[in-house]
């Protein structure tokens, strides 16, 4: 592997998990402060159904990266 394909790789890599590390923290932070948003548990649920669906989504990527481009 090149050194510019390899550091190309390594940038997207640590762009997907950075990603899935904001959104984790999201969710503890939502998990352990939940009045923090100011609305009912019913908002609650849906932001941390967003949260997850954002890690599921880099998650992917990440995974597809792994697999055919490493």
């Amino acid at each position: 592997m090149s050194k510019l394909r390899q550091t190309i790789y390594d940038s997207a890599k640590s762009h997907f998990q950075g990603h899935i590390d904001k959104h984790r923290a999201n969710v503890e932070i939502l998990l352990e402060n939940p009045v923090g948003t100011g609305e009912g548990a019913g908002d609650i649920l849906e932001e941390i159904e967003k949260e997850i669906a954002e890690i599921a989504d880099y998650d992917d990527k990440l995974a597809m990266l792994e697999k055919y481009f490493k």
